[in-house]
């Protein structure tokens, strides 16, 4: 481009001239925002992004707080098992266990209401059912299905009442009940003796430890021995929550 002579600036001294004569171009003024309108316009964009973000954040919180979709499926409890399941305790506690304990033994003392030199009577009614004394009200005759095991002195010793009688004349103790049952039921026995039957506790390695068989009078009442029918335990529970059904919900 060529300049026309007499070409005065009519900006202040150390500014570049912004305007020519009237007949002369027009210089293209210097803009300050050219070089920073790719920043501004970032910018705007990085704001109007997180303030989307915000605005999506702030719905989603409010539409969980109110449950928009629904509410969550009532899931059922996890049952408790039942302490008898878990319990190492026997049902019934024998003779030899109170002995063990250092409990009280008075009920066992026979010669405190019976005579030592006179064995006490039995009676039966017209089906030669034994009649069992009031004293003895507590006791439920049920030994066997035959009911001809259901004679005291088939197991006490009319003799001694403190003492038990086996069938081939061996005499007892009250705690040796164990035997006495074995005298009669054999298979039963051996099967208790090598912890088939019954319950068995301590160490299976017995270098660990000794083992500790309960007397048979521990589970089965002696004079009605059928133990009686118990539900079984529970199976392993699963924990996974399932929904519950309409009709438990009102239960």
């Amino acid at each position: 481009m060529i300049w026309r002579a007499g070409l005065h600036s009519s900006s202040p001294p150390g500014e570049p001239a912004r305007q020519l004569r009237a007949n002369g171009p027009v210089l293209p003024e210097p803009s300050s925002t050219t070089s920073s309108s790719p920043i501004m316009t970032n910018q705007a964009k990085t704001n109007a992004v997180l303030l989307g973000l915000s605005v999506t954040f702030v719905v989603l919180a409010c539409a969980f707080y109110v449950k928009a979709w629904g509410r969550l499926t009532a899931l059922t409890p996890i049952p408790l098992v039942d302490s008898s399941v878990t319990s190492n305790a026997t049902t019934r506690v024998s003779y030899s266990q109170l002995v063990a304990a250092k409990a009280d033994l008075s009920d066992f003392d026979c010669y405190a209401c019976h005579e030592r030199s006179k064995p006490p009577p039995l009676r039966f009614d017209d089906n030669h059912n034994l009649i069992v004394p009031k004293e003895h009200s507590d006791i439920v005759m049920g030994h066997g299905s035959h009911n001809r095991n259901n004679l005291c002195f088939n197991c006490h010793d009319e003799t001694n009442l403190e003492q038990f009688q086996t069938r081939d004349g061996r005499q007892l103790k009250l705690s040796e009940s164990t035997p006495l049952c074995g005298s009669c039921h054999g298979p039963t026995f051996r099967d208790w003796d090598a912890g088939a039957h019954g319950r068995t506790s301590g160490f299976w390695k017995r270098d660990l430890g000794s083992i500790t068989r309960v007397d048979c009078v521990s589970c089965h009442n002696p004079h009605s021995p059928k133990f009686p029918g118990r539900a079984p335990a529970p199976g392993p529970h699963p924990l996974r929550a399932r929904p519950v059904a309409k009709a438990e919900r009102h239960v």
